[in-house]
């Protein structure tokens, strides 16, 4: 069997665990107890022992696929010689309330009506815990099938067959009739009768949801759709938010660098806090920012990623799976928990200082909090570290790391003022930002290279930098970004709107495709250079590479294909960043509600962030 494109893939979430729906309608990819958990169905990585839920209607082996307007319900249609079915594919939720605006129903619900004709459906449900380890039996129990000792119940109205380990359900259906696949993964038997009825209220549930967005501006659409993704990979128990809600899916074909990327990294925070107050949900940023203050209460120093319940899992290999078209080895956990990245503390103040203007909510206590991370980098502001990109090897003054401190002090002294914290030493944090300001000038931009460099006394270029205009530290039209977004272009494209995110040895084998993150960021970029047209055609071929249901995964190679795990959240985060940036220069007297930036040693907001 061969391996479909990662982006083939369709994106299912009930905000407790994920699913990926496969081009010919199997379920390759699902977790248990929730979204960083076991892999049960793991034939996304492996086509022979990972274990799936296929579904197929004899006569068309690969259904056309659509999500339902404003959800993430998949809708499959099956076009036969003998007849036309439509299904739906989801994981059940219902409304919630302000501590879990959305509910799991802890379902995977697949069902299956026939339009015209008969259709023959047939479903194969071969669950392998372990990420594809352990094989299951299994028996009859509450009038449905129980997988072994796992939490997986299924329930049908279609008639079963036991083939070893492999559950199969396959009936005929005429023309008004359905059938229902009902698989619970929380250990107790779903209700058959309930399934229209959660098909229903899912639907309503999503769109009620998005509903809630009242932004009818550029890319509309586009926004949308990556709104729903991000509150999809958005974790219902305490608000975290998944990178991605997959491991191990490789950004080298065949190669090594496969990570797990189930996980919380804080470099999404501030983008996550502006997108979703700016698109109208603010009781989820609400969420978020709770979650990042527990964190900054219970770790110093900072971690640059957590688990989605704030603490991570063991690192381990899994040398049973295959990998995704032969990429080995699948990993489980992160190495890059161990690494110093100052860079976090200034998402997290970012963040924070964008929470603020936007709720004025901060507390005492929590500035209390945050106050301590600030004079960490205060402390530590010269100090070496591994960078934003996690590459192997020793520390180095990498400059978006003290381009994110800055943010740090920066962000700090102003949420001082602005909660009346007159014990604070807002003073020496100003003193240590504007030296640090100087020091990045002067050893941060090479002038021989015509661009800002990735460390101190290098000539590698590293796309982190086009954040520097994003968060305030030069304006975008200084002549100095201008010429690092050109040298960027020129030398990290590998494709039209593809780039890398830098050329240099990181220690690893084989080499990487486009990140997306940062292709999305060059649309910002180009943005506040002045350069709209060049900006709006980036952003066009970049949504393009995406295709019908607008899912982004972590990277793509030359040729367009998909690369990194899948759908990637801060792929979808800059995009919406670049949305809103491009909206804003067509109407730029139109106030916008983000977050300012000052200019260094000013007090005076010198843009927006939008």
């Amino acid at each position: 069997m061969t391996f479909p494109p990662i982006d083939s893939y369709v994106f299912l979430s009930d905000t407790h665990t994920t699913a990926l729906v496969g081009p010919d309608g199997a379920v390759e990819w699902f977790c248990v107890p929730h979204a960083e958990g076991d892999a049960v169905l793991a034939r996304l990585l492996d086509r022979e022992v990972g274990g799936a839920f296929a579904l197929s209607v004899a006569g068309c082996p690969t259904p056309s696929r659509r999500y339902h307007p404003e959800t993430l319900v998949l809708e499959n249609r099956w076009e036969t010689p003998d007849g036309t079915a439509v299904g739906d594919d989801l994981l059940a939720v219902r409304p919630g309330d302000a501590a879990q605006p959305i509910r799991a129903e802890h379902v995977l619900l697949r069902r299956v009506r026939a339009e015209t004709g008969a259709v023959r459906v047939r479903a194969e449900l071969t669950p392998r815990p372990g990420y594809g380890a352990e094989p299951v039996g299994w028996e009859r129990r509450d009038g449905g099938w129980q997988a072994g000792d796992t939490p997986l119940r299924l329930a049908t109205d279609l008639p079963v067959s036991l083939t070893g380990g492999t559950l199969v359900a396959e009936g005929e259906l005429s023309a008004g009739q359905s059938a229902r696949l009902l698989l619970g993964y929380a250990g107790t038997a779903p209700d058959l009768a309930e399934a229209d009825r959660l098909c229903e209220r899912t639907r309503a549930t999503w769109q009620e949801w998005a509903a809630r967005s009242d932004y009818t501006g550029f890319a509309a659409e586009t926004v949308g759709r990556s709104a729903l993704v991000l509150r999809g990979l958005s974790y219902d128990e305490t608000g975290a938010l998944l990178a991605a809600p997959t491991t191990s899916l490789p950004e080298e074909i065949g190669g090594t660098r496969n990570w797990d990327y189930r996980y919380t990294w804080h470099r999404d925070a501030a983008l996550l806090l502006l997108a979703l107050f700016r698109l109208g949900h603010a009781e989820e940023g609400r969420r978020y920012m709770q979650f990042l203050l527990s964190l900054c209460a219970h770790q110093h120093p900072l971690a640059p990623l957590v688990g989605i319940h704030g603490h991570t899992t063991e690192k381990q290999e899994l040398p049973h799976l295959s990998g995704y078209a032969g990429s080995k080895p699948v990993r489980v956990g992160n190495q890059a928990v161990e690494q110093t990245q100052f860079d976090t503390y200034g998402h997290i103040l970012d963040a924070a200082m964008t929470y603020q203007q936007l709720t004025g909510e901060l507390t005492g206590a929590q500035w209390a909090l945050l106050r301590r991370h600030v004079d960490t980098m205060a402390h530590r502001w010269d100090e070496p570290d591994h960078g934003p990109w996690e590459i192997r090897g020793p520390r180095r003054h990498y400059v978006n790391s003290k381009v994110m401190t800055w943010v740090c002090l920066d962000r700090g002294a102003r949420l001082a003022e602005l909660l009346a914290d007159r014990t604070a030493p807002t003073e020496r944090w100003r003193r240590i930002r504007d030296a640090l300001h100087a020091e990045i000038l002067d050893r941060g931009y090479d002038e021989r290279v015509g661009a800002f460099v990735m460390a101190y006394d290098s000539t590698e270029l590293d796309a982190s930098v086009l954040r520097i205009p994003l968060v305030g530290f030069l304006p975008g039209d200084d002549p100095r970004v201008v010429a690092t977004i050109d040298r960027i272009r020129d030398d990290l494209s590998i494709a039209p709107a593809l780039i890398r995110r830098y050329r240099a040895d990181d220690g690893l084998p084989g080499e990487e495709g486009a990140f997306l993150l940062c292709c999305f960021e060059m649309v910002s970029a180009l943005v506040l250079a002045g350069r709209r047209a060049e900006a709006r055609d980036m952003f066009d071929r970049l949504v393009g590479h995406a295709g019908p249901l607008g899912l982004h995964p972590e990277e793509r190679g030359p040729d367009g294909g998909a690369l990194g795990n899948h759908p990637q959240a801060f792929t979808h985060l800059a995009l919406i960043e670049a949305a809103l940036n491009l909206d804003a220069a067509g109407d730029r007297d139109a106030p916008r509600g983000g977050a300012e930036r000052e200019s260094p040693g000013s007090d005076a907001p010198t843009g927006r962030r939008r």
